[in-house]
């Protein structure tokens, strides 16, 4: 390993989260979320400029409803037309992209850090940063958790409070805690 701790992040190569750079990208972070959490709702439009600046990519149209959370901003990608309710948090130590037109429930979690096995590590700092890739046209229901390192295909559903730990294929509905398809029933 070589390089910064944030090439190291950008890389998916473990690295310690406790940088003075990563700290500072974070205090702009939330900054950015702050400005736009405490807009006056008739002001917000569809988001703060702050945020909107923030993000590595912004499609037309997107929506980000008070209160919203981010650890970066600048790795995720949002496809026009997005809709995040309101509580959705964005851990994106990873890349996160998000595909046009897909809707994400009130207090949905995508987590992509994942820390340390080892005790003494991870109180160092020790992590490493997953991707998370939602396609197009995906519905994610209220309270679902997104870990680190899955991709869920186009057209997609995740059910209400899933814990999405594997890939989801395009047009599966999956729920659950792990998240399982959801199985058709034929009358």
């Amino acid at each position: 390993m070589s390089g910064s701790e944030r090439d190291k992040m950008a890389a998916g190569e473990w690295y310690s989260c406790l940088d003075d750079e990563l700290d500072a990208l974070r205090l702009t972070a939330r900054e950015a979320v702050h400005q736009h959490n405490t807009m006056p709702p008739g002001e917000r439009g569809n988001m703060a400029p702050a945020l909107r600046a923030l993000f590595g990519a912004v499609g037309d149209d997107v929506v980000i409803e008070a209160p919203f959370h981010c650890s970066y901003g600048i790795n995720t990608s949002l496809g026009a037309r997005v809709y995040l309710n309101a509580g959705c948090t964005i851990l994106d130590s990873g890349r996160v992209t998000i595909g046009e037109r897909t809707m994400l429930g009130p207090n949905v979690q995508i987590y992509c850090a994942e820390h340390h096995k080892d005790a003494v590590l991870r109180s160092q700092g020790l992590e490493v940063a997953r991707p998370v890739v939602i396609g197009s046209h995906v519905w994610i229901g209220g309270g679902a958790i997104i870990l680190g390192g899955v991709s869920i295909g186009d057209g997609a559903i995740v059910g209400a409070g899933s814990v999405v730990t594997k890939d989801v294929p395009p047009g599966a509905t999956v729920v659950g805690n792990p998240a399982r398809p959801l199985r058709r029933q034929t009358i």
